[in-house]
């Protein structure tokens, strides 16, 4: 399958011309990816030690309040949640909004912002989640875990971009950004599963009520009212009405971080000539620039422009997504991997990994995702509708596509709200451990040999 492989001027171009925040949120994920792998093997680990695996399993059980008088926020038909259900239901909301924003982001400036950049992903993407749950559908047909089909659609970014920090400088760019683009639009397309598949009954007026403070959401937006607090606090109250209205309350993350402005306060133009003319007027004021002593008022009204208008050159789309990027990299998907990784293993049968739903994730997810992005980015390529990421070849494109098949988060997620039954959803969560745990091994020998063993020509010129 390995094949020499020149690039053009052109492709070689289009891999240099990558945005310092591209890079950024590459190496954030990856960073969180690690932490991830930790975690998981932790929550494996503390489940399956007797002496104290019915403490990790009873903690998960402790309900939450946060109550004002007989009102409790952190409640769902009248019942309060457990701390299962608040990282489930509350926590992973916050994710699913940062998701919005990426989303929003990448439409706006990033690689779905160019149709010819965006088209090759989002066409890999389609394949990695069709071709998955027609897999997952034939080895289920009949069954009692049947509709869980949508398990091992997900790509995992925080995990692939880990395997793929392992190697280093090695990796073209081009590659990491396909991959972190691809595994963004199987992310909106968990998430129209989730909105369109796991929706219970529909309460008419906390619904009717959600979708008017929506639309207020949206007004803001347009009208550019850049006020965090004012999203975050309407925002709140949207998924408390949703999480009460039968529709998922994480979907009220995406959908509140879709209103939140893209446009800053400030052109950036405006912003350089505030700041050089604070400059001029700090050098101008009367007390020494060059000793330490406390500011005297005109310097401090001056200083106190500046700190505004930085605030202001920065939208509250991309203020929002760096600020809660830290928090939901090392925080709260951690806690999530830590909270629904740990499966009790004692006592299985070894046999019960390789059959059953567990057999139809571990298919879906290391089968059903290498050959549907690794098809459906050869048919666009082939066909001319897309081109292929630069300074790469397809023996790289195969490996990416086997390294798409590390499920885990937003497949735990799915398969939580897919099963009630406990023995279900132990052995699908055993089948999306396994199954990524395999793709992510035989992408990263596959990398090891796919990939040149001097840094990517993208990297040596950054």
């Amino acid at each position: 399958m390995t094949q020499n492989y020149n690039p053009t001027n052109e492709q070689l171009q289009r891999g240099f011309r990558v945005f310092y925040a591209a890079r950024r949120t590459i190496q954030r994920y990856a960073q969180g990816g690690n932490l991830l792998i930790i975690v998981t093997l932790l929550a494996m680990i503390v489940a399956n030690i007797p002496a104290i695996n019915s403490y990790y399993f009873e903690f998960w059980t402790k309900e939450v309040h946060l109550q004002i008088g007989n009102f409790n926020l952190f409640s769902h038909g009248g019942e309060p949640m457990n701390l299962l259900q608040f990282i489930n239901d509350a926590l992973m909301a916050i994710f699913f909004f940062t998701i919005g924003l990426e989303i929003k982001r990448e439409v706006l400036v990033g690689e779905l912002s160019s149709i010819r950049q965006a088209l090759l992903p989002i066409i890999a993407a389609c394949g990695g989640m069709i071709v998955p749950v027609i897999i997952f559908s034939f080895l289920s047909q009949g069954t009692d875990y049947a509709h869980g089909s949508a398990i091992p659609m997900a790509t995992d970014i925080a995990f692939s971009l880990g395997v793929l920090s392992m190697l280093g400088k090695r990796v073209p760019l081009s590659l990491k950004i396909f991959l972190t683009t691809l595994a963004v639009v199987d992310d909106l397309g968990g998430i129209i599963v989730i909105a369109a598949f796991y929706t219970t009954h529909i309460n008419v007026t906390l619904l009717l009520i959600a979708l008017g403070l929506i639309v207020v959401l949206a007004l803001g937006g347009v009208m550019q009212i850049q006020s965090k607090a004012f999203y975050f606090g309407l925002g709140g109250v949207v998924w408390y009405l949703f999480l009460n209205s039968g529709i998922h309350p994480t979907i009220a993350g995406v959908i509140v971080a879709f209103c939140v402005p893209a446009k800053p306060v400030f052109a950036p133009d405006k912003y350089i000539q505030m700041m050089r003319n604070a400059m001029k007027h700090l050098r101008t004021a009367d007390d020494d620039c060059s000793s330490r002593t406390i500011l005297n008022k005109e310097r401090l009204n001056w200083l106190k422009q500046i700190e505004s208008a930085s605030d202001k050159v920065i939208s509250p789309l991309q203020d929002l997504e760096d600020t809660l990027h830290p928090l939901v990299n090392y925080l709260i998907i951690p806690l999530f991997a830590f909270a629904n990784a740990g499966i009790l293993l004692l006592g299985l049968d070894p046999l019960t990994a390789v059959q059953g739903v567990s057999l139809a994730v571990i298919c879906g997810l290391v089968v059903g995702k290498f050959v549907g992005i690794f098809l459906f980015s050869w048919l666009a390529i082939v066909l001319r509708i897309a081109p292929m990421p630069a300074l790469t070849n397809w023996n790289m494109m195969g490996a990416i596509s086997m390294l798409g098949g590390i499920g885990f988060t937003v497949s735990l997620f799915i398969a939580t709200l897919s099963f009630n039954s406990v023995d279900l959803l132990n052995h699908a969560k055993l089948g999306i451990v396994i199954g990524s745990l395999l793709a992510g091994i035989l992408a990263f020998l596959w990398l090891s040999v796919a990939l040149p063993k001097a840094p990517a020509d993208d990297e040596i010129y950054d």
